[in-house]
């Protein structure tokens, strides 16, 4: 018998709630609070909801009309989420348009606790601003640097969206102790270029993602919208298919591309310990050598 068969399991059941989103923030709500009640009957313990899931993605323009749907964090949502995973006894993820003052905004991820406690929040660090996601309009980078979140069931480190395609956010995450890599996403095609770029440009948002799995022996779950939001003619169409992979990078569940779905899978938080001592990578890490990472480029001297 190997000796990863022998070591003892600690099974964790993930819940991911991949939504349609509408304009409408209640009944978003009302949709993220069914979805996470089917995720709990079906035994998961910790439950991860899209990015801004209280409403249609408002940063495909720049409108000051959107700023009322911010709210404090923590306040209403994360009260009534907070009275839902007492209830439930599951462990929320909650990505939400946090208004800290008076013209200062952040794309926050609220973490909740499964007896009901507020454990915290994190601020998006990694600010995008290309067509259709302007989000340098509404955000203010984040300031309370990379976090993790130590639940009743495991330790979060939760990042968002554009936050993936950067390693050193996975690396400082991991480095703090995540178990788990948590990314709230809204990410799709515009329509006129699915044809040409469609398959590459979903592959590279899922790659890089296994990658940091991979790179750091965690476990990521990336948690989509689904459906097709703002101009008839253009907009955005989100791909959905939010994956949970483990540390070998290999992918435990998928969801659809175009429908809401909810999701639950078990992860063996024993395989971490096991893939970082077969691919000890932390272990062998330069640490004397990346002193010139905090550039912005090497360029010649």
């Amino acid at each position: 018998m190997t000796l990863e068969k022998t070591m003892t399991q600690r099974i964790v059941n993930i819940g991911l709630v991949q939504m349609r989103c509408t304009a409408d923030p209640d009944f978003n709500m009302a949709t993220a609070e069914a979805g996470i009640r089917a995720a709990a009957a079906q035994g998961a313990q910790i439950v991860c909801l899209p990015e801004l899931f209280r409403s249609l993605y408002f940063c495909q323009s720049e409108n000051h009309v959107f700023f009322a749907l911010a709210e404090p964090v923590p306040g209403p949502s994360t009260e009534r989420l907070s009275k839902l995973a007492a209830e439930l006894q599951v462990v929320i993820v909650a990505s939400l348009f946090e208004k800290r003052a008076e013209g200062l905004y952040h794309n926050t991820a609220a973490v909740i606790d499964a007896d009901g406690r507020y454990l915290g929040k994190y601020r998006k660090m990694h600010i995008p601003d290309d067509p259709l996601f302007y989000e340098k309009f509404y955000f203010t980078p984040g300031d309370l640097g990379f976090k993790v979140f130590k639940t009743r069931y495991a330790r979060i480190g939760v990042l968002i969206c554009w936050d993936q395609w950067y390693p050193e956010a996975a690396r400082l995450t991991a480095l703090r102790g995540a178990d788990v890599l948590c990314y709230p996403t809204a990410i799709g095609w515009h329509p006129a270029e699915k044809a040409e770029y469609g398959v590459a440009q979903h592959q590279s948002w899922e790659i890089i993602q296994r990658s940091h799995g991979i790179a750091n022996g965690c476990y990521v779950v990336s948690i989509n919208r689904t459906g097709h939001e703002g101009d008839p003619a253009g907009g955005i169409e989100f791909w959905g298919q939010s994956f949970i992979s483990d540390p070998s990078g290999t992918v435990i569940v998928r969801a659809p591309v175009d429908e809401p779905a909810v999701l639950v899978a078990p992860i063996d938080l024993a395989k971490i310990d096991v893939q970082r001592t077969h691919w000890p990578f932390l272990r062998d890490r330069r640490i004397d050598a990346y002193g010139e990472i905090t550039r912005r480029y090497l360029d010649e001297e």
